[in-house]
């Protein structure tokens, strides 16, 4: 369930967005006998939990304790792509006399302009995840307040009771600090306050290099900001292709962020100048001062103060327990999304949402093991996969054959100045069954779809190849990889077989 930190500051784009996803006036409805539904947490699992359910029928009610619209309206998905496509202007702007585009080398970019677009932009959305537009078009109960399981049956949300025939959990994850001396002290953003921001940091570390802390290490970086980026590991994006880290380390590198490695915060201490962190690499110590740290090293999921117990529910510190059909331990009640989710995305969620309504309403039997979830991460260029890595095919004993073509051997690429990247391919050994892929390019996430829509239908990488892709498009690097597969085929032995049955065929 989502906070109230999307509403700062208080502009009228804020308060726009508050009257939809949490209206200050809002009455509670009194509760029906007994529902169908009763969903926990209005975020992306939760409000299509909710949808789709009403649609075909149910009587359901749905509990929020924020705003509706989750973390991916209001702090996550939303504002971070809206705030990073201003620091891409920026930056195409600055470096446009590559193009014949001359007068914008001196380009900054207006901070608090790219966070009151963001703001209206967020505000206009807000209108498709909005309390009354769930109950007067969908004819959803919806309840504002903290749901409370007192029961395997029943849910207490601000002194009213509900009873259900199934029940969902959908509240979701925050975002996780690390246990560092002084952190909470000396003050902290994440993306939970990090778009609040109406004025830039001159100076920002950012701790984790995984996507979160990537993406907006970048964007800032791209605003003028000096962003240092910490990870305590090897390399960023450590759930990615190891490539796709280097290229993205080298871009970081070239935008002159400071990426600090296998490096970890002992400590942090606030000064009148700014705040400290104490670091240590390879046992040497160092610091550095900046105005403001931005935590993006994790996500914890929210199980506290439902009363899980009471329904018979498990859970631990990674989530709720459920099986592979989104049930949890107790047969009336199931999750999805980011909750009990290993896999904590947008798409996934709604994915799992779709899974709830059919097993726990209809008796369906669908398998979260049978979802195909690609991920992206947007930093520029974007990495985007779907399926096993290579780090995955060795863990688990897989044999496959892996397929790369840049980008640079790509006519749109060239042409678009975009020829940092690759797509990358893993094949079953010997055949054309697809087990996963990597797509490092600008746009990335609108590629990667082509793929994951092989996967799950079973299509081979020679389909992809069979499938006419208009010229010039970046995409075409996917039938590039399918012509590379079958040119594997022609063999010396292949060659000699058919160079005879055409000079047979001369003969005719």
């Amino acid at each position: 369930m989502s906070t109230r930190h999307g509403s700062k500051p208080d502009t009228e784009e804020n308060r726009l967005l508050a009257d939809n996803v949490h209206p200050a006036d809002w009455v509670n409805p009194e509760p029906a006998g007994r529902y169908n539904l009763v969903v926990i947490g209005a975020g992306t699992a939760g409000l299509v939990c909710a949808a789709g359910a009403a649609a075909l029928g149910g009587k359901v009610a749905l509990i929020e304790r924020g705003f509706m619209g989750g973390d991916c309206l209001n702090v996550g998905c939303v504002p971070s792509k809206g705030f990073l496509r201003g620091a891409r202007a920026a930056f195409d702007a600055r470096f446009g006399a590559r193009f014949g585009v001359t007068g914008g080398e001196g380009t900054v970019g207006d901070f608090s302009a790219a966070m009151a677009r963001m703001r209206t932009l967020r505000a206009g959305l807000s209108g498709h995840d909005a309390a009354r537009r769930f109950r007067d078009e969908l004819g959803v109960d919806v309840f504002f307040g903290g749901g409370r399981f007192t029961g395997a049956d029943r849910i207490e949300v601000a002194g009213a009771t509900l009873f259900f025939a199934r029940a969902a959990v959908c509240t979701g994850a925050r975002a996780a600090a690390p246990a560092i001396p002084g952190l909470a002290e000396a003050g902290y953003l994440t993306n939970e306050t990090v778009f609040s921001l109406t004025e830039m940091p001159r100076r920002l570390a950012v701790i984790g290099g995984g996507p979160i802390g990537c993406e907006l290490a970048q964007g800032f970086a791209r605003f003028g900001a000096r962003v240092h980026l910490i990870e305590h590991g090897r390399r960023l994006l450590p759930r990615d292709d190891a490539d796709a880290s280097s290229l993205m380390l080298r871009a970081f590198l070239r935008e002159e962020i400071e990426v600090h490695l296998e490096t970890g915060v002992t400590s942090v201490e606030a000064r009148a100048s700014g705040k400290v962190l104490h670091l240590e690499r390879a046992g040497r110590p160092f610091a550095l001062e900046v105005d403001a740290i931005l935590v993006g090293a994790g996500r914890a999921p929210n199980v506290e103060g439902m009363g899980l117990d009471l329904a018979g529910v498990g859970y631990d510190r990674e989530g709720v327990q459920v099986d592979d059909t989104l049930r949890t331990s107790n047969p009336r009640i199931y999750a999805a999304g980011d909750v009990c989710s290993r896999l904590r995305f947008t798409h996934t969620a709604d994915a799992q949402a779709r899974i709830v309504i059919a097993n726990a309403l209809f008796m369906g039997r669908r398998r979260n093991s049978a979802l195909t979830v690609p991920w992206c991460t947007y930093t520029d260029p974007e990495v985007a996969h779907v399926g096993l890595t290579e780090a995955d095919a060795l863990f688990r004993g897989v044999a496959m054959d892996t397929l790369t073509i840049p980008l640079a051997d790509v006519d749109r690429a060239v042409l678009d100045g975009e020829e940092e990247g690759f797509a990358r391919v893993h094949l079953k050994k010997g055949g054309d069954t697809i087990l996963g892929a990597t797509i490092v390019a600008r746009h990335a996430g609108e590629m990667i779809g082509e793929v994951a829509l092989a996967i799950s239908s079973g299509l081979g990488l020679t389909a992809i190849g069979n499938t006419i892709h208009p010229y010039p498009t970046q995409a075409e690097v996917l039938k590039k990889l399918a012509d590379l597969h079958q040119r594997r085929w022609l063999t010396p032995l292949v060659q000699r077989l058919l160079r005879a049955w055409l000079s047979w065929r001369r003969k005719w």
